[in-house]
């Protein structure tokens, strides 16, 4: 069926004849009982719920509001897909668009997120960003976008099939929250040897003792090249596949393969910290990053595993940038004194490490599948379902 045809019914619409851009505002949130902010922070990637929030009586600079129903937009770094509905009132960033329904008789309120998610909607929104290192969409570009809208019966029926997708997706979700409680508490036990006194074999070593941490190289944005090698950044660590690339020439202890162990030292307490073995191509690193070489004698994934462990430690010595990011520095990491076990338990610890995150991963697989299936079987190929 050719593309360019369209279902009986089905009618092209521009995004901003049937999406209104709410501009509520609030000057003094606090006075006025507002209880609860978001940040873009608080949005997670793919996630069409709110999970985290801010409380204003702890301060905040945010006047724009939203209510239950409405949908919020991250507009800074549209790559990251930071798309959610809201289900309380709350004050959101200036970063964040506040979008609802012109007319619930056209276009479904319930729907607007499922559009907002679609490969289609968002490859809009990241072409017409403007910005080097936070790129912005723009409200007029958004507004711009065009789509194939169906007649309200047939959103009814893309709605409940879209809703029976993210129960699912729900329950997956619920299922890694548990997989990780579970993961945890064993891991605890081994890092930690149950919390006990120091058994034979056991020492406590600082942890410049048991790996040497090499810092990445500072890039700059005039650095940034459409080609070469990936510059892996933090936002990289935690799943953004949208890298600059560097084509010069850096010394080799900055460049990293598929199997390194890294660690962020700076960013957001919560989300940015913590180990990461890399995946991904070769690549060079950027600052804010290290990369972990065990020295001998240590086992690399019983490290993985005793660094995400102490991350929480880490946040709470962390110190702030000028910028929104916090840091530790090297000097106070290398000190902090860690409990080795002997070698054959700290191989016993990467096989149960590497047999619980395949569980994981096959979990995250699925859940994975069914984001992209929301994403994409709403319009099918962009023109009809």
């Amino acid at each position: 069926m050719d593309k360019s045809v369209l279902k009986p019914g089905w009618r092209k619409v521009k995004f901003g004849e049937v999406v209104r851009l709410s501009k509520a505002r609030c000057a003094d949130p606090l006075a006025e009982g507002v209880e609860r902010y978001v940040g873009l922070e608080h949005l997670e990637p793919g996630d069409l719920r709110i999970r985290s929030w801010g409380n204003v009586a702890e301060g905040t600079t945010f006047t724009s509001v939203f209510k239950p129903g409405q949908v919020l937009f991250g507009k800074r770094r549209a790559y990251q897909r930071k798309v959610a509905v809201a289900d309380f009132s709350g004050v959101c960033s200036g970063d964040i668009y506040v979008l609802e329904s012109r007319d619930a008789n056209v276009l479904l309120p319930d729907l607007l997120p499922f559009i907002c998610q679609t490969d289609a909607f968002f490859e809009h929104a990241v072409g017409t960003s403007a910005g080097s290192l936070s790129p912005r969409t723009n409200w007029s570009s958004l507004a711009d976008f065009e789509f194939a809208l169906p007649p309200i019966s047939e959103q009814r029926r893309i709605l409940v099939l879209m809703r029976e997708i993210d129960e699912t997706i729900e329950s997956y979700i619920e299922a890694l929250k548990k997989h990780e409680t579970a993961r945890l508490a064993v891991l605890d036990d081994l890092i930690t040897d149950g919390g006990k006194e120091l058994e034979i074999g056991w020492s406590s070593q600082c942890l410049g003792d048991v790996c040497d941490l090499v810092n990445g190289y500072g890039f700059k944005p005039q650095d940034w090249q459409e080609e070469g090698l990936p510059i892996i950044r933090i936002q990289n660590l935690n799943g953004s596949q949208q890298f600059n690339y560097f084509n010069g020439q850096v010394d080799k202890k900055f460049h990293v393969s598929a199997g390194d162990l890294l660690f962020a030292w700076a960013g957001v307490p919560g989300v940015s910290f913590g180990a990461r073995i890399w995946q991904g191509t070769n690549a060079v690193l950027n600052q804010h990053i290290f990369r972990v070489v065990p020295k001998s004698g240590f086992n690399q994934q019983w490290l993985f595993e005793v660094l995400n462990h102490i991350t929480p430690m880490i946040e709470r010595r962390a110190h702030g940038f000028k910028t929104s990011l916090l840091h530790i520095k090297r000097s106070e990491l290398i000190k902090m004194a860690v409990r080795v076990p002997p070698l054959e338990v700290q191989h016993q610890i990467e096989i149960v490490s590497k047999t619980m995150q395949q569980g994981r991963d096959s979990i995250n697989e699925r859940l994975q599948t069914l984001r992209t299936l929301r994403r994409t079987v709403m319009f099918g190929n962009g023109e009809h379902l």
